[in-house]
This record gives structure tokens, C-alpha cells and sequence, in this order.
């Protein structure tokens, strides 16, 4: 099952005992003693062949690591160009910069929504048609093999948009719930980033599977409750209410954390083993995914807890 956040459904995980890591192709093998996606086969941008990060085959090594012949640097001399070349390596700047563009797209387009759209059915309307967009640009990026910034944005932006009125609409009936959620959220983060880096959480294949199962029964009550609520009227199974709704509401937030920390091990892993530059704005996009997520079933608990 392709999971909610593209960074996780474009990698796999490898099969090590160390830490879990993306881009295994069907899940295979990692290299003995190495989980990083950068530092194997499966890599999507490594040329046929092998590693382009391993050691002596480094793309961006200069002639003399790769220990040419005179011969072999006159040909490469003469050699046209083979095409746009990739330039520099992924870093933690480059992910908090695109990170930072694609929550501002958000914030910007909720903005938008919030001050200018009209609660009316035009207004509506227009939330339906950002939605509609937004899962659009969301479907073609995780199919696409490269990231493309347009597309990540576009998402945000349209994503924005939809949040901005359903915040507004919380927050008619419960003033003050979206701040509380957006509070809420980036305790969430800062949690989850220190207990990562201080390795009160390590990101295993074992801890992958079983939240990645926790995630998948999630998903499928979600849909039996949509599909009770259609059918049989009212709030369905009643998982979006009461003390159900409330335990419902921490297991959704519990796994948005889960997918922070698979976010915080892409990074990881990206930088360690050189991945390209334009890497970023996968992290970039699967950690606003993830927010996004946190954020909506934030707004949900705290209405559920203010309700009257």
C-alpha cells in the first residue's frame, strides 16, 4: 500500500539490522553494514552499474581520485557535453530552505483563504477545486522519478488553501482551535526531531513495519467510517467523536510522529551519503505531508475536547 507521505512511498527500506533505510527496489538487500539509499544500487539517480557514491566511484570525485589516464583525460576533454549537470550535494541548509518554502506556500494559501474566500457555496467551491488540485500535483509527484519544485509547491499552495477554510470553519465554533493545533504541531516536530537525534528513537525495519501496520489499520477505519457515515447516516462508526474520537485523535497525531521520525532518517541518510541537491525538496515535501497531517487530526482532537 503507497502510503500518505510520497518520501516513504518512493523508498523502501533495507533489510539490515541498523537503521532502516530508502531506496531499496522491492525492498532488497541493503550492502552489508550500510542502510543509507545513497550508499547502494537502489538509488533512483545512480547510473546503471552500481554506486555513484561509493568509493572510487564518486560522480563528483575529481581525475585524479579516479586515477585516469592521460588518454582517457583527453577524451573526456573533448567529449561534448552529455546534458545538465548536477551541481553540489544535498545539505541541511537545502532542506531547511526548501522546507521552509513549501510551509510558506501553505501558510500563504491559507492565508488567502482564511481573509478573501467567502463562506458561501462560491467559497466552497473554490475549496473543492483547490483540493481537487492539490491531489492532482500530489499524485504526479510521487510518480515522477525526479522531484519537481513546481509541483511540490502547487501542492502546497492548493493544500493551503483548503486548510485555510477548514481552519476558519473551526475556528467559528471554537475560537482559538487552529492556534492550538499549530502549537500543538510544532511540539510535535521539536519532540520528535530531540528524541531522534538523541536516539530515544531509532528508525528500524521493525519499527518501520510495525508502525507502517499501525498506519495501514488506521487508514482502513477511516474508510469503514466514511463509508458508515454515507450510508448509514450520522457520525458512522463514531471514530471522529466522544471518547472514541479522542483515542482515535492521539493514535492519528502518535502516527504523524511515526512519520516524522522515517522524514528525519531520509534527511539523515541523504546527507551522509552525498545525495544529489534536488533531494531536498523531497524532504521538504514529505515533511510538509507530514505536518499538514499532524495539524489536521490536532484541529480534530482539540474540537473533540472543546466540544460542548
Amino acid at each position: 500500500m503507497r502510503s500518505s507521505n510520497p518520501v516513504f512511498s518512493r523508498r523502501g527500506f533495507s533489510r539490515g539490522d541498523g537503521y532502516a533505510g530508502f531506496g531499496t527496489q522491492q525492498q532488497g538487500a541493503a550492502p552489508q553494514g550500510s542502510g543509507n539509499p545513497y550508499a547502494q544500487q537502489g538509488n533512483p539517480n545512480a547510473p546503471q552499474g552500481g554506486n555513484p557514491y561509493a568509493q572510487g566511484g564518486n560522480p563528483y570525485a575529481t581525475a585524479d581520485q579516479r586515477q585516469l589516464t592521460p588518454e582517457q583525460l583527453q577524451q573526456m576533454y573533448q567529449a561534448p557535453p552529455a546534458g545538465p549537470l548536477q551541481t553540489g550535494r544535498m545539505t541541511m541548509d537545502d532542506v531547511v530552505m526548501r522546507t521552509g518554502m513549501t510551509l510558506g506556500a501553505v501558510v500563504v494559501g491559507a492565508a488567502l483563504a482564511w481573509f478573501a474566500l467567502p463562506d458561501t457555496a462560491a467559497g466552497w467551491g473554490i475549496t473543492i477545486g483547490a483540493m481537487i488540485l492539490a491531489l492532482v500535483c500530489y499524485v504526479i509527484q510521487i510518480f515522477k522519478r525526479r522531484p519537481s519544485p513546481a509541483l511540490i509547491l502547487g501542492y502546497a499552495a492548493f493544500e493551503g488553501v483548503v486548510l485555510g477554510m477548514i481552519s476558519r470553519m473551526y475556528n467559528e465554533q471554537w475560537q482559538g482551535a487552529p492556534v492550538q493545533a499549530v502549537l500543538g504541531t510544532i511540539a510535535v516536530f521539536v519532540g520528535m526531531l530531540v528524541a531522534y537525534k538523541t536516539r530515544l528513537i531509532r528508525v528500524t525495519e521493525r519499527y518501520y513495519r510495525i508502525g507502517m501496520a499501525i498506519a495501514v489499520g488506521f487508514l482502513l477505519l477511516i474508510m469503514a467510517n466514511v463509508l458508515f457515515a454515507v450510508f448509514a447516516g450520522g457520525d458512522g462508526l463514531g471514530f471522529r467523536t466522544g471518547g472514541l474520537g479522542i483515542v482515535f485523535g492521539l493514535v492519528g497525531v502518535c502516527l504523524g510522529a511515526f512519520f516524522l521520525s522515517l522524514n528525519f532518517k531520509m534527511v539523515e541518510d541523504g546527507i551522509r551519503g552525498g545525495a544529489p541537491q534536488e533531494e531536498a525538496w523531497w524532504a521538504a515535501f514529505g515533511l510538509t505531508v507530514t505536518l499538514i497531517w499532524i495539524y489536521m487530526e490536532l484541529l480534530r482532537l482539540v474540537a473533540i475536547l472543546r466540544g460542548d
